[in-house]
Order: structure tokens, then sequence, then C-alpha cells
């Protein structure tokens, strides 16, 4: 799926009716996210369109939305499953990543307090779940002070299209080893890049957030390369 693709979807999202279908796959898209779907892990449409309340073709058409959105996979006389991802989608997020945090750290000298409060928050959030050792939660912390800054540029829609990045690169993290100091090593680079923005200091923010992104990167790819040369991933 290209990022015009997820553009796209952003948009209707933000357009929509709010249905019963795209009410499902947002509480899909808000689990991926969470961690409690984790790549390769089969979704049983029999069990959640009992548990969800709704018709089996509702349920069809919301696996149809996160197909389309790239966080799930279909193939006959399989099912669905969440999406197993690979070297080349990691880059691709990453890219899409560049472009929508570093312009948002321009665009942070239009904050608001409201909104510089809600980064501040997502730092305090990430270090009481590592205190607490909760890996997981860590995971999906830490890219709520990554949306937070996104948040700065201002765009209902680029919000909704970077939440749909976020699930994908949530789908990454499915790889990473609990151990922490993979984890624990991003707190500190989060707080010195809050501390530019809050300072206004945004030159050497978007510095810090480029070599953050980079070693991001570097790292995502070589547990998905290890992850995969193991065969540890379903990829049905």
């Amino acid at each position: 799926m290209t990022s015009l693709d997820i553009g796209r979807v952003a948009t209707e999202r933000v357009a929509g009716t709010g249905d019963a279908a795209e009410r499902v796959a947002a509480e899909l898209r808000q689990q991926i996210l969470r961690g409690e779907l984790r790549p390769g892990e089969k979704i049983r449409d029999s069990h959640l369109y009992t548990s969800f309340g709704v018709s089996r073709n509702t349920m069809r058409d919301a696996i149809r939305q996160l197909v389309f959105e790239g966080l799930v996979t279909t193939r006959m006389h399989s099912g669905s499953a969440v999406r197993v991802v690979t070297e080349e989608d990691a880059r691709d997020i990453y890219a899409v990543r560049r472009s929508l945090e570093i312009s948002a750290v321009t665009a942070s000298s239009r904050a608001t307090s409201d909104q510089l409060d809600a980064m501040h928050a997502s730092i305090a959030l990430t270090a009481k779940y590592v205190d607490e050792e909760r890996w997981d939660d860590v995971n999906t912390s830490t890219m709520l002070f990554h949306q937070s800054i996104v948040r700065f540029i201002g765009s209902a829609r680029l919000d909704t299209f970077f939440e749909t990045v976020v699930a994908q690169l949530r789908l990454c993290f499915g790889y990473i080893p609990n151990r922490p100091e993979f984890h624990v090593q991003w707190l500190g680079r989060d707080r010195v890049i809050a501390e530019h923005i809050s300072s206004g200091r945004r030159d050497e923010a978007a510095r810090e957030l480029a070599y953050y992104l980079d070693d991001s990167e570097a790292q995502m790819i070589d547990v998905i390369r290890s992850a995969h040369k193991a065969g540890s991933t379903d990829t049905a």
C-alpha cells in the first residue's frame, strides 16, 4: 500500500459516515495499535462478528477496510490475518514519518499550550510504563508522543492519515524483543526533542528527530530481518 493510498483512506475516514463497519474497523485498528493483535495473527471473522454484535457482511466490510489500509491480509481458504511487515514496508513507513514529523516540528511555532501539554503528557506516560516494565505499553505511548508532534500541523486529515501509519508501524513492534535496553533508549531522546520544541529551538529539534528516525529505522529493519530469517512469524 502506497502513501497515496493511505492518504486516500484518511480522507475517506474523515468524511465517512461512521457506519457499523467503520466502527468495527476502528476497534480492530486500535487493537493493532495497542499490540493486542500481532503480525501473522489470524482474525477469526466468525468470533468477531458475534463479539461486536454485527452481521457477517458488516464484519467482512470492516476487514476489507483494514486490508485497504495495509493492516490485514486475506487469502483464499485461509482467511484473514494481521499483516506481516517486510523491510520494504518499514522503509516506506519511515519515509512517511520523516516527511510528516520533521515538517510538524517546523509547524510547532504555532503549537497551542494544550498541544504542548499533550506532548509532555505522552512522555510522562512512557516514563511511568518504563518504571513498571510494561513494554507493550511503552511502545504504544512512545507513538503517542510522535502523534502529538504531527498534530502541530493542525490538519485533521493528516492526523487520521498518521494514525494509519502508526498502526502499520505498530506491526513492526511485534518483532521487537522485550528487553529493557531496547525500549528505554528512546525515552531520553523523546525528552530532548520535546525540550527543544518547548524552548522554540525548532532547528535543533528537527535535527535530533532526524537522527532519532535514522537510528530507529536501522534497528527496526535489523529486528525484522532477524525475525524473518528465524522464521518466527507466520506469513500465511
